[in-house]
Parts: C-alpha cells; structure tokens; sequence
C-alpha cells in the first residue's frame, strides 16, 4: 500500500529535521510526498561564500532541498515552493496563503498532513504563522474532498528531549543552549505527544540528507556524535486531528492505525 504524507512547513530543511525520518521508513513499502515550503529560505546564513551569495541564495536553497530528498531516497518528491519573503510570512495575507496550501493538499490527497505547532518548534515569526496556515488548510482540504486527510500532525521536541539533549552536551564540554534563546528550540509538555516514532534505523540516511543543505550547515553544529542518534532517531508529533482523548496511548508511525 502506497503511503500518501504533506509536509507543509516555511523554509528548506523544515520539512528534513521534521519528518524525514519518519518518510524513510517508508521507503520500501512504497510512500508519495507532498512538501510545500512557503519560501525559499532567502533570508537565511550562509555558512560558507562559496556555497551561494546573498542574491542567490534563494535559489542555491531550492536546490539543496531537492538533492536532500534524492539523497533521502525519494527523487519523485512533489517539491512546491510557494515564494513568498523569508522572514515575511507573517505578513502574507493569510486567506490567500491559506486557499493555495488548500490547493496543494485537495489536489494530492495526503492521509497524513505535517506541519508546525503553535510554538514553531524555535518560535520564529515564520514557523508560528504556518503552523495557522497548515491548521486551516488542512480542514479546508478535508472539508472540500469529503474523505481522505486521516491525521493533522504537529512536529514537537518534548521537554524530556530537550533536558537530555542539554546533558549530553555538557557530558561533550559543550555550553548547552539556552531554548529561551531567539530560533533554539523549545519542548512541550511530554504527556501531549500522541506520535513518536523510533527512526533510530534510518537516523543516518536522515542525517546524511540534511546535510545537502550545505549553505545551512550551522544549524547541525552544536550537536555532539554522542547525540546523533538521539536527535535524528526519533520523531515526535502532537496529534492535533482527529482529538486525542488524554491518557490515549502513544502510537509509534505516523501511519499507524489509518489501514
């Protein structure tokens, strides 16, 4: 059975530390990828001048995005960049962001939908307004097709994630970061993950793949080898529909229990 999953996140490389874990266990059963970007990460560092300029730095991003697929191991994906400012999303106006992403998601018929919660995983403006625009969209798509869109998932670290992240870097002589900082990222509350997903098989391929966004090879700094697995072999999400009744059990694929 061929697996049918949206990414919908703002930048390059949203979607790759999100849900590319996840989507590579999937691989050999067969699985079909929708992600749309809502821009082109123009506005994001350079980590070295050869890579790209300010000027083309949008488009050296489109393409590192498509080569982390390929190197995923899903060459076929459905890359949409919607191209609106880096750093402007919030100021998009929101209906009409909201019928385009609609669009996408009634046109693919995903069962399965990913985006941002309401945090934004870092807080950034960007990744806060689409998590709105993934909610909406989603029950738009859903409300239009009549069947189909089984499960709108939102992309979270939990606390207990974040506290044994910070030990491990203090156990590597490393200042552990600070999730109140602008763009560090912040956990929610363990007991409202209702999806998490052991990747730890694939926790390399996923890696190795998030490393094609070359320009962005910062954001992979920080991370001590101790900590790898921990940070690529594992994927956690809120269920944000259907509700999910308190004290239901966790379920461990994204997938699980739509056959």
């Amino acid at each position: 059975m061929t697996r049918r999953l949206a990414a919908v996140f703002a930048h390059p490389d949203d979607d790759a530390f999100g849900v590319f874990g996840s989507i590579a266990l999937h691989l050999d059963d067969g699985i079909e990828v929708l992600s749309v970007l809502a821009t082109r990460g123009e506005a994001g560092p350079i980590a070295d001048p050869a890579l790209a300029t300010r000027e083309n730095l949008g488009q050296v991003r489109e393409l590192e995005a498509r080569e982390a697929y390929r190197t995923l191991g899903v060459p076929d994906v459905n890359l949409q960049f919607l191209g609106y400012p880096d750093g402007g999303v919030a100021g998009v106006d929101r209906h009409e962001l909201v019928t385009r992403v609609a669009d996408l998601l009634e046109e693919f018929h995903p069962e399965v939908v990913v985006g941002f919660g309401p945090e934004g995983v870092t807080k950034h403006d960007d990744h806060v307004a689409m998590h709105e625009v993934v909610r909406d969209a989603f029950h738009e798509a859903r409300q239009r097709s009549g069947d189909g869109f089984r499960r709108l998932l939102y992309v979270a670290i939990p606390e207990s994630g974040i506290e044994r992240l910070q030990e491990l870097q203090r156990e590597a002589g490393i200042e552990p970061f600070n999730p109140e900082d602008p763009f560090a990222p912040r956990g929610v509350a363990d007991e409202t993950i209702g999806v998490s997903v052991d990747c730890s098989s694939r926790w390399r391929r996923k890696y190795e793949a998030l490393r094609e966004h070359r320009t962005q090879s910062e954001e992979l700094e920080g991370f001590p080898e101790t900590a790898l697995p921990l940070v690529f072999g594992e994927e956690d999400f809120v269920q944000a529909w259907p509700d999910r009744e308190p004290g239901t059990p966790i379920i461990h694929d994204v997938f699980e229990g739509l056959d």
